[in-house]
């Protein structure tokens, strides 16, 4: 069912609206949270696994890696999941403050 726009004059609240209460409101802002910070884990764990190879363990760093870390989807499409992941953190950052 498409909803429809409507202008609220003098303050008055329309019979068939409903506004949210505070805990209902609380549980969307965290759905949403929640969304975004799984999303960015899950690109962050696209990172990380990029450099698999290069990196054991997450703590070692192999012999190949004094020859240039090259990661396994190549620096473009790293620098791009970079980009998202901080994409990600800044929008909820800012979702979490209010400021969207």
């Amino acid at each position: 069912m498409p909803g429809r726009l409507e202008v609220v004059s003098d303050g008055r609240q329309p019979e068939d609206h409903k506004f949210l209460s505070p805990e209902e409101d609380m549980r969307n802002f965290q759905k949403i949270v929640d969304n975004l910070m799984r999303d960015a884990q899950m690109t962050w764990a696209e990172i990380w696994d990029a450099l698999m190879g290069t990196i054991t363990n997450g703590t070692i760093i192999l012999a190949d890696a004094e020859k240039g870390a090259k990661p396994k989807c190549g620096w473009a499409e790293y620098l791009e999941k970079l980009w998202l992941l901080k994409h990600y953190l800044d929008y909820t950052r800012r979702f979490a403050a209010g400021d969207v």
